[in-house]
């Protein structure tokens, strides 16, 4: 490989093998991030062909790691924890400690030091927060009662990652590199990492909350996507890069942060959307630079260790959570189903045992087992659905043993008055310029609830000052549509005239309610023609629609009665009239004449 062409190849090998790997894995009903994984273990210094730049994939990748700590930050809300604090609090922090010590217990029995057995047990404390989403989704899941106890505990096990990425390196450095520490030097070191951390949280919540708000603002007020998009990565990675060099803390820390400061504004919906396809792109690299690191002699050489690994992860954090939620009072069957899904690690795991090898405290050989048993629990997840589906079954099967279980549940059963119920049976609207203000004026006229979307900032800004609900962000990209809940939506009109962007609005809205009504604005008979095609209700054509209006005025104004009048736009509407396409192709022969 040559120098000068080492980025080049290195994006391009791995989007282009990590696209395969993904799409086969996705048809083999397994989630994408197992294909990634493949992928960086195919271009890897470990097997023959094409071997990528492994330290250029790393810095990459860390760009992935920023955008992915960036991700959570927009996500994470304080009041959403605060609601399942119950349950998601106390169990995700026993679970992480129960999984802790089982890896570094594991860890000692085969003699490892206590330092690489601590980074180890810490390596398997906590869940893929992209699988457990993922499962969520496909189980339609995400707004109940059990995805949000299972979001809020997953919050949990991220801030505790988060807390590791910043106190390890303080305390790992000097152990790893050999020199003993006493307990004050050990309690100073700690301190002052506190103090840093503190430091810079104390600048972005005076400082960085009213100033990034305020920055996303103007530039969402210019109307430029662009120039938006751009401001989102650079505050992501300025502020990683600024709590690094400042303040000594991980750049993690500080584009968690930088997230959470955003996430308090409505301008996070934006931010998470365009900020999503270069994530999602970084975090393919991230997760093929990670197989890279993988060396497949370690599933031959090591397998008593891996199966003791993989064992340790399905116990501690499926097996244990399941329990921990039925003793916190939580229902049987949603207990079982939520551990089962917390039964594998992922990313954080990656960065954790990364971040130990860095320090020189964890092996390669120990980074490759953490990698290996992810790999393999994250495969052997839907066998765990499986096998607590046929549990619950069992279980359902025996009422004296499901009274007994549940009926720990009945004192402090979780209630759905607990979070704000998603609207019901309401109409989202697309669009508020002069079309959707019309629409929206009529539906508030008969009392009728809706939700807008709007992409204009000051547009938005005017109608929140009138009490409209609306969504800010262009509704054909991902994560937008969705916080106007399609789902339970009785009607989606689409009141913009981009046809381009109303068929990917139409799409997104169907794959998360294929029975909701449509009605949608065209300006031609081929793309009203292509709406009917995708199934909408309705079709308006603008001209048209002036047309017909013009029309009955005329005939009235004329002398023509109403009922004549009305008789003759409805035998237009339903096509007695000669088509456009066909008039147009008269033209030329018409003025030949």
């Amino acid at each position: 490989m040559h120098p000068e062409t080492a980025l080049l190849a290195t994006l391009a090998g791995a989007f282009g093998v990590a696209f395969l790997f993904g799409f086969v894995a996705t048809r083999l009903n397994l989630p994408p991030l197992v294909g990634y994984l493949l992928a960086g273990i195919a271009l890897g210094p470990h097997s023959p062909g094409f071997i990528a730049d492994v330290s250029l994939a790393g810095q990459l990748a860390e760009i992935g790691v920023i955008l992915l700590m960036f991700g959570v930050g927009l996500h994470f809300s304080p009041g959403d924890l605060l609601k399942v604090r119950r349950i998601a609090v106390p169990g995700a922090v026993l679970q992480m400690l129960v999984s802790g010590l089982l890896g570094t217990g594991l860890a000692r029995w085969w003699g490892w030091s206590a330092s690489a057995s601590l980074v180890f047990g810490m390596s398997l404390f906590v869940a893929s927060t992209v699988v457990v989403l993922r499962v969520l989704e496909d189980r339609g899941m995400m707004d109940s009662i059990d995805g949000r106890i299972a979001v809020g505990w997953l919050v949990v096990e991220d801030l505790g990652v988060v807390l590791a990425l910043v106190l390890l390196p303080a305390v790992l450095g000097v152990m790893g590199g050999g020199a003993t520490v006493s307990r004050g030097e050990l309690v100073s070191i700690v301190a002052l990492t506190i103090a840093k951390v503190a430091a810079f949280i104390l600048v972005m919540v005076v400082v960085g909350r009213r100033v990034v708000p305020w920055l996303l603002t103007h530039v969402a007020r210019t109307g430029s996507r662009e120039l938006f998009t751009l401001a989102v990565l650079a505050v992501s990675l300025g502020v990683a890069m600024g709590a690094a060099t400042l303040f000594g803390v991980s750049f993690a820390l500080g584009a968690f942060v930088a997230g959470v400061v955003i996430s308090e504004s409505d301008l996070s919906y934006r931010a998470g959307a365009d900020a999503l396809p270069m994530q999602d792109a970084f975090a393919v690299l991230f997760f093929v630079s990670t197989g890279m690191l993988l060396d497949p002699r370690i599933l031959l050489e090591q397998p008593v260790k891996l199966a003791g690994t993989v064992a340790a992860i399905v116990v501690g954090n499926g097996v244990w959570s399941a329990v921990l939620m039925i003793v916190l009072r939580h229902s049987f069957a949603a207990s079982v189903r939520l551990g089962a899904s917390l039964g594998q690690i992922g990313e954080f795991s990656f960065i954790v045992a990364g971040l130990g090898v860095s320090l020189g405290v964890l092996s390669a050989d120990g980074r490759s087992l953490v990698l290996a048993a992810a790999l393999i629990t994250i495969l052997l997840n839907p066998l765990l659905f499986a096998a607590a589906e046929q549990l619950i079954a069992w279980v359902s099967r025996h009422p004296a043993l499901l009274d007994r279980l549940e009926r720990q549940t009945a004192p402090r059963v979780l209630t759905t008055a607990l979070f704000e119920a998603p609207p019901v049976r309401h109409v989202v609207l697309v669009g508020y310029g002069r079309v959707g203000r019309t629409i929206g004026e009529a539906l508030e006229r008969v009392g009728m609830p809706f939700i807008a979307i709007e992409s204009d900032r000051r547009v938005v800004e005017a109608m929140r000052a009138l009490g409209v609900q609306t969504v800010y962000g262009d509704a054909s990209r991902a994560g937008i549509l969705e916080h106007a809940h399609p789902e339970t939506a009785r009607v989606l009109v689409v009141a913009t005239p981009d046809p381009y962007q109303a068929r990917h609005i139409i799409e997104r809205a169907r794959g998360r309610n294929p029975a909701i009504e449509i009605v949608v604005r065209t300006h031609g008979e081929e793309e009203q023609q292509l709406f009917e095609q995708l199934g909408v209700s309705k079709a308006l054509m603008g001209e048209r629609e002036l047309a017909f209006g013009m029309a009955y005025h005329s005939l009235r104004t004329a002398g023509c009665d109403d009922d004549r009048a009305d008789d003759v736009i409805a035998a237009l509407r339903g096509g007695g009239r000669m088509p456009t396409r066909e008039f147009a192709s008269l033209v030329p022969a018409v003025q030949a004449k």
